[in-house]
Order: C-alpha cells, then structure tokens, then sequence
C-alpha cells in the first residue's frame, strides 16, 4: 500500500539525518485505532536503503556527538524535557488516540518521559572515569568511560513515550547516537519526542527513527557493523531472537523484557487499603505494564477480605475511550492482546477459579473495540495458564497461601524476574522477603516503583542490564584502561 497521505501521523514519518520523509519506496502500514477498530494513519515501511541511511547518518553523527562537551549535551537534554512538558497536551491526545490509553495517564506518561530527559542531562555531566596510584612512581594508570558508539533501540507499544525516551536520553548523554524502532501500533507518541529533540537543537543524524516491518528491521540493523549496541525492551521470545543476532557481532546488548510480576500480602497488612490499592495499580494501561503487580497471594487469614475489596475496586472502575474524560480503563490495544486475555480467563476458569469481577465485554460500548472488563478470578490454582503466561491485560489470579515459605515458593515459581510486591506492617518480614524473591525490584507497602533516578530491570527471563538512575547510563558506556609510562 502506497499513501502520500500519512493520516494522524502527517508532517512525520520516517526521520533520517533530521529529516522527516517517506519510504524510499513510499510503502506504508496501517495503525488502527483500539478504541473502535478504523484505521487513524499510516506510518513508512522502512526499505534496506531507509536503513542503510539511518545507520549512516547516526554513524556519521557520532563521530561529532562523542566530542560534544557534556555540558552541552546537557543543555540539549534539558531543553528537550521542556518542550515535551510544554507539549503534554497535543502528544497526550495521540498517544491516547493510537494506544486508547486514557488521557489522564497519557499526560503522566510524558511528564515522565521528560523526566528521563532531566535526569540524564544531569548524569552526562558526571561521567567519572578513575585514577590509581601505581606501584612505581613513573606510571599512570587510568580508567576512562567511552560511548560505545551507534545504538539501535527498539521499544514496546504500552509506554510509547517513556520506553524510548529512556533509551534514546541515556544514549545521548553518554555520548552515542541512536536509531531507533517504536512499536508499529504507536509509533506517533516516539516521532513526537523525536521532533522535541530536533526543535532542540540536536544535530542531524544524531538521533534517527525508522518503522515499518519489526522482523526485517531488527536484523538488519543488529547485523549491521556500524552498530555497536542494541537495546530492548520487548517480550522475552523477542529478547531471545534479538540475543541471538547480537551474539553473530558480538553487540553489547541490554534488555527489559517480561514479566508476571507477584504480589505477597500478609495477614498483618492494612488488607482494605492493600486491596484497593492493588486492585487501582492492577488495572492501569488496561494491565499492559511490563511490571504491572499480575499474580496476587493473600494469606488466608485475610484472603476472603482481600477478593471482596479487589472485586469491588475493579467493578467500579469506568471503562472506555481513552480520550473520554471519566474512563479509568480503556481498551486492550491490539486484538491479539484481547484473544490472549480471553483465552486466559477460560482456561482459568476451567481449572476451577471463580470469577469474581468482569470476565467479559462491558456493557454499552456497542461491538467495536478490544474492550474487556476489568477482570478478577480468585482461587486460581498453580496448574492455571495465567499463573506461568504474563497476560498483560485488566485480568488479575488471585490465590492463598498459608505461611511466608509458601509465599517466597509462589513468587519465584515462573522464570520471570522483573518487579514484586508485597505488603506488611512487619519490618523483618518485609526485609527477609524482599531478599528472597528472585526480582531485580521489590515494592514494599509500594506499587509505583518506577523513577526517572533509579534503575528499572530484572534477572532470570525478564532480561539484563538496566534502564534509569546512575546504573542507565553505564550501559551505554565502555571502560577503557591507559597505562602510561613517563
């Protein structure tokens, strides 16, 4: 399919060597909106030629953007985050527009996103490299942090701002430049912040942004020589084929894959205030969060308070149109997220869990959209799908446990190591659980554990490496060792 048109997306599209253009063959896709299923726009498919040259233009701008001073790299940074807080508005409303993602969390989405922008303009300006003393006087030794060079950054759908912004902001500050691939059901919430960077002064090449075919373009640009890193965040199936193509370069690689995260909640916590809380968290961007809380274990002598509470929450909660003032919950942004949900439910119930909130199509939105209830089962056995499969949808297993190690035994009992949760007023308990769960982060009494200032990963199948803080940078950065004799 050719357009000259691109729909929601036009005055962007593919955006090499600071320029917004179309496919070299002007081949493009269509981006359907969730909401009611019509097609809204239609973004490029990049071509080898498209890739060759974003890969090119970022090669060509590195070798420029390493010297830049940090300080003003900074500075670039930092007018970015401005201009996307000065434009929460109009991105807001397209990202909701493509991913159904109600307005309110769209707008907090990007006010999030600029924080990466910030929090990094400060970190480009602390890159420490280190000095020892050796052990004659004649000698220096030295340690510098080099950028590792052309970054090939490839985001998800569910946070279409945030994911890259995380990317490209830690990449810039450490000095390397970046091409990068969003999601083909959101692209226009990246080609926004893209454009934020290029009005700020970024100069061209630097920081390029090609779509189109996710499987064509992973290999290209991992084979490709000229790119040095490649960064993830996507399903753990995807992360396993992109560790694959990174190994045949021997690419310096991170990845923020997924996740089914578990949420202990012992009898000694505030249950009603746990439940509800959980229940609100559980729920947000539809349940598509790679950390969303999507196993929950109650000990039994709190568990029947606990399901009546989550139940209530979750079936007071509004769903709708993300651009809908008073919608909680909008759609599942893909069909394909709306079958996998379905299927979970069924074979959940099938194993003998009961169905204590949604379960199916609400009520009033007529039969276009991949609209689901907010969903929850309670007694949810092991043998149940959703307790190994991350259903990344508003469906959430609830299931007892008797005693602490029983608990530790459930949360660790998939290969999945991103986020876990738990609730106590108990110190030793939060402490010694905390450190038995296999997580790379652990919320206690806690569920939005996400910050531009700390570093968000996991271990075991969730990935490597991390994303945020004073460790996001380091993962765009290599050691170099001098030794000098005088």
């Amino acid at each position: 399919m050719k357009r000259d048109d691109f729909g929601l997306y036009s005055g962007y599209g593919l955006f090499i060597n600071g320029q917004w253009r179309s496919a070299a063959d002007g081949e493009v896709r269509e981006v359907i909106d969730p909401t009611n299923e019509e097609v809204i726009g239609w973004i490029p498919v990049a071509t080898l030629a498209d890739l060759d040259a974003a890969v090119d233009a970022a090669e060509a701008a590195f070798r420029v953007w390493r010297h830049t001073s940090p300080w003003e790299r900074a500075a670039l940074l930092h007018r970015t985050a401005t201009l996307i807080r000065e434009r929460n508005e109009a991105i807001a409303r397209l990202m909701s527009t493509e991913t159904g993602k109600p307005l309110a969390q769209a707008r907090g989405e990007l006010n999030d996103a600029a924080d990466q922008f910030d929090w990094y303009a400060g970190e480009t300006q602390r890159i420490y490299g280190q000095t020892f003393q050796a052990r004659v006087p004649e000698v220096r030794m030295q340690v510098r942090l080099e950028p590792v060079g052309v970054v090939a950054a490839f985001s998800a759908w569910n946070f279409p701002a945030l994911l890259p912004s995380r990317k490209i902001a830690a990449a810039l500050g450490a000095g390397c430049s970046v091409v990068v691939k969003p999601a083909s059901e959101a692209a226009g919430s990246c080609m926004a912040v893209v454009q934020a960077l290029h009005d700020a002064g970024l100069p061209p090449g630097t920081v390029n942004l090609v779509t189109g075919d996710s499987g064509f373009i992973s290999e290209v640009l991992a084979r490709s020589p000229k790119v040095a890193k490649i960064t993830l965040t996507g399903s753990t199936s995807v992360g396993r084929k992109m560790l694959h193509l990174a190994a045949e370069g021997i690419k310096r690689v991170s990845m923020e894959l997924g996740g089914h995260a578990p949420v202990l909640v012992f009898e000694d916590a505030d249950i009603e205030a746990a439940a509800e809380q959980c229940a609100r968290f559980k729920y947000r961007n539809c349940g598509q969060v790679c950390a969303s809380p999507s196993r929950f274990f109650v000990q039994e002598g709190a568990y029947t308070r606990f399901v009546e509470r989550f139940a209530e929450v979750a079936r007071s909660l509004k769903v709708g149109p993300g651009l809908a003032a008073d919608t909680d919950v909008g759609p599942l942004a893909n069909r394909r997220g709306l079958v996998h949900a379905q299927s979970l439910i069924a074979d959940a119930l099938d194993c003998g869990a009961r169905l204590v909130a949604g379960g199916g199509r609400p009520e009033g939105l007529g039969t276009k959209g991949y609209y689901l209830a907010p969903t929850a089962l309670a007694d949810v056995p092991q043998a149940a799908r959703i307790m190994q499969d991350e259903p990344f949808a508003p469906v959430a297993p609830i299931a007892p446990f008797a005693n602490f190690d029983e608990a530790i035994a459930l949360a660790n009992a998939t290969p999945y190591g991103l986020a876990s949760y738990l609730f106590t007023r108990s110190l030793k308990t939060a402490t010694l659980a905390s450190e038995a769960i296999e997580a790379g982060m652990v919320g206690v009494n806690e569920l939005a554990i996400a910050s531009a200032e700390m570093p968000f990963g996991g271990v075991k199948d969730s990935g490597m490496g991390r994303e945020g803080g004073s460790l996001g940078v380091r993962d765009y950065l290599e050691a170099k060792y001098i030794k000098t004799r005088l």
